[in-house]
């Protein structure tokens, strides 16, 4: 039999399909693909550095501060400032003791007080009228020159009270200080003298010495230069001017009498009708100064 004839065998195997030859599989496809060298393994990593904790407001403002980064700018403007803020300070202490001692002043001497202020605006407005009604004298009258000559003299006397050379009189007070234990000293009785003028006093003398604008205390051992003329206690000043403010200005809290109190010093103070201050100041002329007028 020839293999060309169709036998049963030869039909089925027409019938049934070749076989598919097995492949081998694709190496390429099934290899992992290559990494780029960009990426690193986690394996590969180098240890990274610690992390430092976050810092809070407080800290950095704290690197902000400190330490101190200052220019010359800003340190004068530093010195300039603690000067304004002591001065400030010295002045708020000095009012809140001034405060702190009218403060504990009874009612009676709160009341003195501002009558005193009182009066010393009512003599500077009389004053004022005064002057006021000269001019409106010497503008109105018929014979100016002779007015302005009696205007002259008047004045003449009146500085001539305030210069020592003339002797005056009028209501005012007496002081007499005791000084026992001689611890009175010059600036005590400086500080009274001023407090007495600026109650108003118009005319003082003190011991023998007549005090004037220019009149200088010093301390001479135990005892007080006035102008360079020694006095020795008691201390007696003959004051002229109104008794109901010159009074009431060395009693006040913390005032004249209150200081020389405290020193173991007595005073007494009278009010008078008529103090005569009698001691005299040689006229001096003056070695620079003229007058302006023509």
């Amino acid at each position: 039999m020839s293999d060309n004839e169709e036998t049963p065998e030869n039909r089925l195997r027409k019938e049934l399909p070749e076989e598919v030859p097995a492949t081998e599989p694709d190496v390429t496809a099934a290899a992992p693909e290559e990494k780029q060298p960009s990426e690193k393994q986690p394996s590969e990593e180098k240890p990274s550095e610690e992390k430092q904790p976050a810092l809070t407001g407080r800290q950095r403002l704290v690197q902000g501060l400190w330490p101190p980064r200052l220019t010359r700018a800003q340190l004068i403007v530093a010195v300039l400032l603690f000067g304004l803020g002591f001065g400030l300070a010295v002045q708020v202490a000095s009012n809140s003791n001034s405060d702190s001692a009218l403060r504990g002043a009874r009612q009676e001497d709160l009341v003195r007080i501002l009558d005193e202020l009182d009066d010393r605006t009512q003599r500077l407005e009389d004053e004022k009228q005064g002057l006021e009604k000269q001019r409106d004298e010497l503008e109105n009258s018929s014979n100016q020159a002779e007015e302005a000559r009696k205007q002259t003299v008047e004045k003449e006397k009146q500085l001539g009270i305030l210069a020592g050379t003339v002797a005056a009189q009028g209501p005012g007070i007496t002081m007499t200080i005791e000084d026992t234990k001689g611890t009175v000293q010059a600036d005590m009785l400086l500080d009274a003298i001023q407090e007495l003028r600026a109650a108003g006093a118009e005319a003082i003398q003190v011991n023998d010495v007549r005090v004037v604008a220019n009149t200088y205390l010093t301390d001479s051992g135990k005892s007080v230069s006035v102008d360079g003329n020694k006095i020795n206690a008691p201390f007696r000043f003959k004051v002229i001017g109104k008794p109901a403010d010159l009074e009431p200005a060395l009693n006040i809290p913390g005032g004249v009498v209150q200081t020389l109190e405290k020193e173991q010093a007595t005073v007494a103070v009278e009010r008078s009708n008529k103090i005569i201050v009698d001691a005299l100041r040689a006229a001096k002329r003056p070695d620079y100064a003229r007058s302006s007028s023509q």
